[in-house]
């Protein structure tokens, strides 16, 4: 190793150490780095002084400014403006269109902004949202509407429309990059130069990614043919592979690392600079070591061109500056603050990580940003290109760097105008646009959801709009603000294991985004289980439900005695448990039940979930109650296990759903005879063992392997006193009629979740690559094995061809192979028998087929197949595999739709993509299902977050992991005593009210 080989390997490893650290730790350096001494402070100030006048100057120039500032993006009419824009211009029909803009314009109180503005334009405008709104709200039979329906012009949506493509000019730079360069041309850009990107959504198809390839090819060609104008290219890694994902690191990073050679070469040629853009912090690791592979190119020594962006809001920002100083070349840094807060800090907190990947609070990131511009400055063999829009971290730089000019300013076209001209034309900086080029149908969209996501109040550009913000509140020291409470996080950002507390704790997580923890993981769960081994079981098979029952109905009475805080504490213990034994685990759920390394790790998380939030649930709810009466009485109500339950688990989740209705029954002071699915005993012995350790007796707990012989005898004796079930419908209909077969035997209550054809509608307003990404999730990971899996895909007719093309594409890119490797997408299903059920009915509608996958041969992998049906009436049941039917649905039908769907008898899950919140409204009201998901996929729901079950044919209620599950366990009763007889209530007796 040499020098720059040592510096770059420290980097990483500073990294990896600071990927998860508290931010207090991090921020001392930051601070000591960030600082400054009072007389250079002071300077500072009188800069960004004159940097805010300008600025504040700039407010009252021009419509868009105006416009901007009198619609500010922290208010609900500015919010409700950029909501129109992300969604108006990519809906083609009337109906859905009008639809939409009666959603965003209908709440909003325009009214309250007529004449406020010095801009004639922006009045205009005002006035025009008014009429709007005016129109939109009065219903069909108004004045206003007649005269529309009397003239015959759909005037609001073809001026609504207009003023979508004047946004579009506003953040857009040109459609094409021939149109972006000539804009730049214009004089008010007099002296900038611009950083094209060609930008969208990241691809989800290779066919996208083929496309973005060929626009960032042409883009360098004609940036290139105009070489001495300075501008350069911005390059997107995500957009440029579609599975850019560390668990396929071994497949696109190879791929990337080739294309951007290709367009670096191609740049270097042309005598032009490039930039990668920065990714979400989980991918920085892959980004890094595709950039240090192009960089250390022979092919390119000697350009100076090459560069990278890094982003302030990460944690390791500064030792990825360090690692880029120690490439040996001359690299452009561009630092930015971030562009996915909002998506990142969910995704830690989701994933119940250890900590956040980000700082939590504007002011440290504000910090950090100086500490890497300071670091930057100094650096050798960086060339910095500092990005904001903050007046105070702009006159910051400029003092720290003295007379220096050898760095450059950027800024985000349609931002920012006023905070750089004096710079630029009387001071000799450089200051460079980001620019997007691209139509504004797909790149509005998405660069306004990167301002809604970061529009936070704190923002610079959102306060220097608000007119109640003084300059001494715009130009508020960071540092000092860091300092005044400690470095400490927001306290309204919990860790991801504090996100439930006081309740309980989250499940903790594995950054499987980390490619060393993957690596280890993969390691541990393709190590052969011991239960595994053949015969190992031998023990367990012995078990006979007869024998279970008479143990665990003698148990009853001790263990329903015991008070509920010591059963509760038994659950946490096991909770514990299943954390500390995860990869085995996760193991056994791999090479038993045959989930993917996510699914495995997912399904551990949830039984661990399930043990504390039922354990915090019980010791919230069964308490015994004192309930009012009158003087001379005392009334007390009771919940007591009610006897000895039967849970009948799925071989689906073998752990999760197996331990979820075992400890609920256990919590509330029953004994239990669970009974796994026969595909998946191994796991439920390794569960119940744990169980046993955490303290739960073994005669109150008694596992009872086997199939549906097994689970018949053990719902007919008359000793059970109720039954937890999850599997097929009609396995449920048989259990309630065992049930009430005996006229001896009790009414008792069955718990039974189920299955359904689960429908996910997507309207005209939906983001496709959203949707597509979702249905995806959806309909095949885990094979489709989950009963909240999507069945029924239902699109708008007039944006249909579109996203099922986008579908298609998607499906060529799944990895269907061996769940223990992490690059597999869709693993084999459970066993031969549903094997041979899915390919017999999968077969015989070969003709209905619109795409299906190529499958490996050995093991029992169905395909995963999309299939057309002509109607929502055509699918009859539900078909438990990776197996998707689609069909369309009219503009203006959406009651009508989910009518249909209702009809079909099931109520588990429902899935709607809209941009309309009043579509979201009307799902809400109609459909009859146990479970809406808006905007999202349709699986995973999260034990306390999104209580899961259904209703009708999908199953009886109440809901696993809600706040109501528990009381169907257990028996109320009702005590009440008449103290007038014992001597009569003696607190009566304390009052002061005089004696006779």
């Amino acid at each position: 190793m040499n020098m720059t080989d040592d510096a770059r390997s420290n980097a990483r490893k500073s990294m990896e150490k600071l990927r998860r650290e508290p931010e207090p730790d991090i921020l001392k350096a930051l601070i000591q780095r960030a600082d400054s001494d009072s007389e250079t402070r002071s300077k500072i100030m009188g800069e960004a002084g004159g940097l805010l006048a300008d600025l504040r100057a700039a407010q009252n120039r021009g419509w868009v400014n105006q416009f901007l500032q009198q619609y500010q993006l922290n208010s609900s009419e500015g919010i409700a403006l950029l909501s129109l824009a992300e969604a108006f211009l990519r809906v083609p029909d009337p109906a859905t269109a009008d639809f939409l803009i009666a959603d965003k314009l209908g709440d909003a109180d325009w009214r309250a902004h007529t004449g406020k503005s010095n801009s004639r334009l922006v009045n205009s405008a005002t006035w025009g949202l008014v009429v709007g709104r005016a129109l939109v709200g009065e219903g069909h039979s108004g004045p206003l509407r007649r005269l529309i329906a009397r003239a015959g012009e759909p005037f609001v949506r073809q001026a609504v429309g207009a003023a979508m493509r004047m946004m579009g000019e506003i953040f857009v730079m040109g459609r094409t990059i021939d149109e972006a360069l000539k804009r730049m041309t214009r004089p008010e850009h007099q002296g900038f130069t611009a950083s094209f990107d060609m930008l969208g959504e990241a691809a989800r198809t290779a066919a996208d990614a083929a496309h973005y390839f060929e626009a960032y090819t042409r883009a360098i060609d004609a940036v290139g043919r105009a070489a001495e104008a300075g501008h350069s290219i911005s390059v997107k890694l995500s957009a440029l592979h579609p599975r850019y994902e560390v668990a396929q690191y071994d497949a696109c990073v190879p791929a990337l690392i080739e294309m951007l050679e290709a367009l670096a070469v191609q740049a270097a040629a042309r005598g032009i600079a490039l930039t990668v853009d920065a990714e979400e912090q989980d991918r920085l690791d892959m980004s890094l070591d595709i950039i240090g592979a192009v960089a250390g190119l022979p092919a390119l020594a000697g350009w100076d061109g090459f560069g990278m962006a890094v982003q302030a809001y990460g944690k390791r920002a500064r030792p990825v500056i360090a690692w880029a100083n120690a490439l040996d070349r001359v690299m452009n840094v561009r630092l930015v603050k971030g562009a996915y807060w909002d998506s990142e800090i969910k995704r830690d907190q989701v994933e119940g990580l250890e900590n956040y990947s980000l700082f939590t609070r504007k002011a440290a990131t504000d910090v950090c940003y100086l500490a890497c511009a300071r670091d930057m400055l100094d650096a050798g063999n960086i060339r910095p290109a500092f990005a904001s829009h903050n007046a105070l971290t702009v006159a910051t730089i400029v003092e720290w760097a003295g007379n220096a000019r050898d760095f450059e300013f950027q800024r985000l076209h349609g931002m920012g105008d006023g905070l750089y001209e004096r710079l630029v034309r009387e001071h000799d900086y450089r200051c460079r646009i980001y620019a997007p080029v691209g139509g504004h149908k797909d790149l509005l969209a998405y660069l306004v959801r990167r301002l809604l996501e970061n529009g936070a109040n704190s923002s610079f550009v959102h306060q220097l709009a608000d007119e109640h913000k003084s300059d001494e509140d715009l130009l508020a020291d960071p540092v000092e603000k860091v300092k005044a409470v400690g470095g400490t996080r927001h306290p309204s950002i919990p860790l991801p294991r504090d996100l439930y507390q006081p309740e309980r704790i989250n499940s903790a997580g594995l950054d499987l985004g980390n490619r060393v923890v993957l690596e280890a993981v993969r390691q541990a769960v393709n190590t052969p289980h011991p239960l595994m081994a053949e015969g190992a079981m031998a023990a367990y098979d012995a078990v006979h439900a007869s024998e279970a029952i008479d143990r665990a109905h003698a148990a009853f009475p001790g263990w329903t005695a015991r008070a509920v805080d010591e059963r509760a504490g038994m659950l946490e213990k096991l909770g514990a448990l299943l954390e500390e034994h995860r990869n085995e685990l996760m193991a056994l759920c791999i090479q038993e039940a045959r989930k993917s390394i996510p699914d495995a790790l997912a399904e551990v998380r949830e039984a661990v979930d399930f043990c504390r939030y039922y354990a915090a649930r019980a010791r919230a709810d069964l308490q015994s109650v004192e309930l009012p009466g009158p003087t001379g009485e005392r009334n007390m109500m009771h919940l007591d296990g009610r006897g000895v339950w039967a849970t009948i688990a799925p071989w689906n989740f073998p752990l999760a759903i197996f331990l979820g209705q075992t400890v609920a029954a256990l919590v509330t002071g029953n004994t239990v005879v669970a009974k796994p699915a026969p595909q998946t005993p191994r796991i439920a012995a390794r569960a119940v063992e744990l169980a046993h350790e955490a303290g739960v007796p073994d005669d109150v707990l008694i596992l009872v392997p086997g199939g549906p012989e097994v689970g018949a005898a053990i719902t007919a004796d008359l000793r059970i006193q109720g039954v937890a079930f999850t599997g097929s419908t009609g396995t449920a209909r048989r259990i309630a009629q065992s049930l009430l077969a005996a006229e001896e035997r009790a009414i008792l209550p069955l718990i039974a979740e189920t299955g359904g054809i689960n429908a996910m509608i997507v309207d005209s307003t939906a983001l496709p690559e959203q949707v597509v990404q979702d249905v995806i999730t959806s309909a095949f990971r885990s094979a489709g094995q989950r009963c909240s899996a999507l069945r029924l895909l239902l699109i708008q007719e007039d944006v249909a061809p579109g996203m099922i093309a986008m579908l298609k594409g998607a499906m060529d890119l799944l990895t269907v192979g061996d769940p223990g490797d992490p690059a597999t997408d869709v693993g084999p299903v459970i066993d031969q028998a549903a094997y041979d059920k899915l390919m017999s009915y999968r077969d015989g509608a070969h003709e209905k087929w619109l795409k299906t996958v190529p499958v490996p041969e050995d093991e029992l992998f169905v395909p995963p197949t999309l299939i057309e049906i002509d109607a929502i009436e055509d699918l009859k049941q539900e078909w438990f595999g990776p197996v998707l039917h689609y069909t369309t649905w009219p503009s203006g039908k959406l009651i009508e739709t989910i009518r249909r769907v209702n009809e079909k008898g099931f109520g588990l899950t429902m899935g709607l993509h809209s941009r309309i919140a009043r579509a979201a409204e009307v799902t809400e009201a109609h459909a009859h299902v146990g479970n809406l998901y808006v905007n999202r996929a349709m699986i995973g729901a999260v034990v306390g977050s999104q209580p899961f079950g259904g209703e009708r044919l999908s199953g009886t209620g109440p809901k696993a992991g809600g706040p109501h599950y528990l009381f169907r366990f257990v028996a109320e009763r009702a005590v009440s005593i008449d103290t007038t007889s014992a001597g009569g209530n003696a607190s009566l007796l304390s009052l002061d009210e005089g004696g006779i």
